[in-house]
């Protein structure tokens, strides 16, 4: 991958794809292929037809997915794994068709099984029942994977397959609704600042662990992967470090600067106990995440402030 190759970023207005493209410009990358879904609709095979059979990319980064917390999953079930296979399938199958030199596909941690010995390394995919509240989004995601890995085999197709830890940054999702856990809480400890709230309640205990990994190394990450690996086995992102959802929580106020109480909903579900990834694999390649977490909270609350009218609308 030089820099006058054909790159194109599916999802480039997403979280992970918006890094992408900032990491490759960043290092002189320019000739980039991006549509966002109106221009393009991934979902639908002739529109992927269309763009392969014009823009004729080198190399594709499929960052592009439906993607949401455990309230959207647990409400929109059929969305969230139809839409990702028909995403995967199309972009994977024009890939091997039109001659792509070498696919990158993005994963996720949630793949692995709920029970899963910790830290989770890749061998452990499917020996284990999966988290019952993103069973659907995982199941779409595994399919992505092997469709990789039956592509390679069956018609030589260079795919490999990056399993990223929970993702955060500029360019998140802070819609209550809809987002993760660490947009949500930087919204709503922001929202209680502005108010003047007296206390933030968080769902769950606040017991579980999560590994999390600004968007800025994922992408790092992508793309020194794309350069130097080159195996049908997935590959574990993250930073190899996790916290429980009550430090996170007040790690966000002290960014934010609420100073109300914190309060937990135990009736609200959990999810996962922990979820850390084995990133020994990647750590012997040679690479390392540089952005700690509370630099890259604060960074990210910064980036929340200057656009709070566009940052609760999910984008791909």
């Amino acid at each position: 991958m030089d820099r006058n190759s054909r790159i194109f970023v599916a999802g480039h207005r997403g979280l992970v794809g918006s890094a992408i493209v900032r990491h490759l410009r960043s290092e002189g990358f320019e000739n980039l292929i991006l549509r966002s879904r109106s221009e393009t609709d991934l979902t639908s095979r002739e529109a992927v037809e269309t763009l392969f059979a014009q823009q004729q990319p080198e190399y594709v980064f499929l960052a592009a997915a439906k993607v949401g917390g455990i309230l959207a999953n647990s409400t929109y079930p059929a969305d969230f794994i139809r839409d990702n296979l028909a995403i995967q399938l199309n972009v994977i199958d024009a890939a091997w068709r039109y001659g792509v030199k070498k696919l990158e596909f993005l994963g996720s941690s949630c793949i692995y099984p709920k029970s899963a010995p910790q830290p989770i390394k890749e061998e452990y995919l499917l020996t284990g029942p999966l988290e019952p509240t993103n069973e659907w989004y995982a199941i779409a995601k595994i399919a992505g994977i092997k469709l990789c890995q039956a592509y390679r085999a069956q018609y030589g197709l260079n795919a490999i397959s990056l399993m990223p830890t929970n993702l955060y940054g500029p360019g998140d999702n802070f819609d209550l609704q809809n987002s993760h856990v660490l947009p949500a809480l930087i919204r709503k400890f922001h929202n209680a600042q502005v108010e003047s709230q007296s206390e933030v309640v968080i769902w769950g205990t606040g017991r579980p662990k999560r590994e999390f990994l600004h968007a800025d190394d994922l992408a790092s990450a992508a793309v020194f992967l794309m350069r130097h690996y080159n195996e049908a086995e997935i590959i574990n992102v993250g930073t190899g470090e996790d916290i429980t959802i009550a430090e996170l929580a007040h790690l966000v106020s002290q960014v934010v600067g609420f100073e109300g109480a914190l309060t937990f909903d135990t009736a609200k579900p959990d999810g996962t106990p922990r979820k850390l990834l084995d990133v020994s694999r990647l750590h012997a390649l040679g690479w390392h995440h540089k952005i700690a977490l509370s630099d890259g909270i604060r960074s990210t609350h910064d980036w929340y402030l200057q656009n709070t009218e566009t940052a609760t609308v999910s984008v791909s």
